[in-house]
């Protein structure tokens, strides 16, 4: 950051009196620009015992699977930025969401927040955000083709959660280098 979004003068890295960590703070007006991490929120759908992935198409890990999620915005909570997502990137309606699992990745500043849920329907399709959607049992998920680490975190527990009946929610760090279980090297 080089500019003041309140003033446009510029702004200088230091800790602010009472603060314990660099800020950006502008030199003219001394508003502090804090920069925290950006929540992620998405549901991890499922019908009948399989699960939605979308096909994304788009950067980042174009061309890769993942569970429908994205930037929590303004003015929503986590659940409807859920909601939202899941539908801008399958054109799917779920039911029944419940909180399920949150991921801390420091290291890319990123807070995910995933709901479990039903399709209300199994009808679903591509966006301009997933060029495919499709249904997969657990044993056709295609692990190797997962687009981020989180995603194969919440696959990973929910197929151990529904094997034993019970949906703790799930809070983890993700830090790197990240070991897949399903692809080691």
């Amino acid at each position: 950051m080089k500019f003041c979004s309140s003033c446009g003068s510029s702004v200088t890295q230091k800790i602010p009196e009472g603060d314990n960590r660099p800020r950006y703070v502008c030199g003219s007006c001394n508003e502090i620009h804090y920069q925290n991490p950006r929540v992620i929120a998405g549901i991890l759908p499922t019908y009948k015992g399989k699960i939605l992935l979308c096909k994304r198409s788009i950067e980042p890990r174009i061309g890769y699977w993942t569970l429908p999620a994205g930037f929590l915005e303004n003015g929503e909570s986590t659940l409807e930025g859920a909601i939202r997502e899941c539908f801008e990137e399958s054109l799917a309606n779920v039911i029944n969401p419940k909180l399920y699992a949150i991921f801390d990745i420091p290291q890319i500043h990123q807070v995910y927040i995933f709901y479990r849920a039903e399709l209300e329907k199994p009808t679903f399709g591509p966006t301009s955000e997933s060029s495919e959607v499709a249904l997969f049992d657990a044993a056709d998920i295609p692990w190797d083709e997962l687009a981020f680490p989180m995603v194969e975190a919440t696959l990973d527990h929910y197929l151990e959660d529904r094997e034993i009946g019970e949906f703790a929610v799930i809070r983890e760090d993700i830090r790197r280098p990240w070991k897949s279980r399903h692809n080691p090297s």
